[in-house]
């Protein structure tokens, strides 16, 4: 890894020798906002604008973006961008106002969803999305322990950094929170092993005064090296931590809205319902919005002893927005081309035959390719020089993992075939271009 912890992070030690261009950015970038902000790729890179899949820099070249997730319906897809630019020269009100299209838009949201998840609470982002899961989670319980996975990220702000152990060491965990490592790839029965670390993470809270307030997981343990298989692997997990007396918060900022394909929602995957879920990113294509949803019954008690108010949560630009992504996800149906295209993906990374991938996993659009570097250790240092090769191929990846070995590929969800098939032989050629034991 590089920059203080971070994969994928770019070294302010080598700003000197940017081409003059993007080292002035990057200079006035560290003046300006200080060293806390990280930059991706060896060499950063500056884009002007985007539309589908691609990204363009100063120069209008277009790079092939499989990594971002934010626009999930693509970069400036031109019905949500109508819908926002309406909106805005219309009406902008917070949720303090009776408003049709935000309960309209709720109610549309939670049509797909289990019927047990009746209730959402918006916010700007994830992170308050998990922020305010939590304090609903322990109003409902009456307790703080959490359980999350060994390097999960739910965020950034103060509750949601400290179950953030991927954020690494200069962001401690909270005392009131444990971790558990994902089933290991051999295990003969990965639900029951993980079950049993979730069940041993619960004991421990309790002895120590804790109480368990709630497993929070990512469904599809993307910070842990994208695990999302053997679909139902999550549910003796969220047995085990209801018999504590906790509940179970699904995290599908990354999975949720059709990325994995055959479902809808990533905690769908595993036939789990779950107490609570948030979303973010996805959600609005890029405007600021995200949300909570909840059971109703696991609500009331915070509900009941607390007001809540977002200023800009569920905003009037931003609900546009965001009912504007589930037309596109509709009528496009780009969950099922993440179902169709990502098993094509899947099925060309799988074909490269490159003795260093030892396993390509995924769902949907979301996929992981795990490496090996020269001695058999994980290849942290091969993915990072992957990464740079396809960026300086004009193509986004990025990395992730506790590692930072293991290739992150999450594209917008217009992603076709022909753009696949571009990504595998783009890595192929990069592959060859590092040879065997170089790093």
């Amino acid at each position: 890894m590089s920059a203080g912890g971070m994969v994928n992070g770019f070294d302010p030690a080598r700003t000197g020798s940017l081409p003059d261009r993007t080292r002035t950015v990057v200079e006035r970038r560290a003046r300006a906002l200080g060293p806390a902000y990280r930059l991706f790729y060896s060499e950063p890179v500056q884009f002007a604008r985007g539309e589908g899949v691609y990204l363009y820099d100063l120069d209008g070249n277009a790079y092939l973006d499989a990594y971002n997730n934010v626009p999930s319906v693509g970069h400036c897809h031109p019905h949500v961008v109508a819908a926002v630019a309406t909106q805005a020269a219309t009406l902008n009100t917070h949720t303090r106002y009776a408003s049709e299209p935000l309960v309209s838009y709720a109610e549309r949201l939670l049509a797909t969803l289990p019927d047990a998840l009746d209730k959402v609470m918006f916010t700007c982002s994830g992170s308050e999305a998990v922020d305010l899961a939590l304090r609903v989670a322990a109003a409902a319980t009456g307790h703080t322990g959490i359980i999350v996975t060994a390097n999960a990220y739910h965020g950034t702000t103060a509750r949601s950094a400290e179950i953030s152990p991927s954020l690494g060491p200069g962001v401690p965990l909270g005392a009131h929170v444990r971790t558990v490592a994902p089933p290991p790839s051999d295990a003969t029965d990965p639900g029951a092993a993980f079950g049993s670390a979730v069940a041993a993470a619960a004991a421990d809270l309790q002895r120590h005064g804790f109480g368990v307030s709630c497993l929070i997981v990512d469904t599809i343990l993307a910070s842990d090296g994208v695990i999302p298989d053997p679909a139902g692997f999550l549910e003796p997990a969220a047995a085990a931590v209801r018999r504590a007396g906790g509940l179970v918060v699904a995290d599908e900022v990354q999975p949720g809205f059709g990325r994995t394909g055959s479902t809808f929602w990533g905690f769908e995957r595993h036939g789990l319902t779950p107490d609570l879920a948030v979303t973010g990113k996805p959600m609005g294509n890029g405007q600021p919005i995200a949300a909570m949803m909840a059971r109703d019954e696991v609500l009331a008690p915070f509900a009941t002893a607390a007001r809540y108010f977002n200023t800009f949560g569920g905003n009037s630009v931003s609900i546009a927005a965001a009912d504007a992504v589930l037309d596109v996800l509709r009528d496009e149906d780009l969950p099922g081309n993440a179902r169709d295209v990502g098993a094509h993906l899947a099925s060309g990374l799988r074909q490269l035959g490159d003795d260093r991938i030892r396993a390509v996993r995924g769902a949907g659009l979301y996929l992981g390719v795990e490496l090996a570097g020269a001695d058999g250790a994980p290849g942290t240092a091969l993915a990072q020089a992957v990464v740079d090769g396809m960026r300086q191929r004009r193509i986004l990846i990025s990395s992730t993992g506790s590692d930072g070995a293991c290739l992150k590929i999450r594209p917008p969800l217009p992603f076709t075939r022909g753009h696949a098939d571009r990504l595998v032989e783009e890595l192929a050629t990069v592959l060859a271009t590092i040879p065997p034991g170089a790093v």
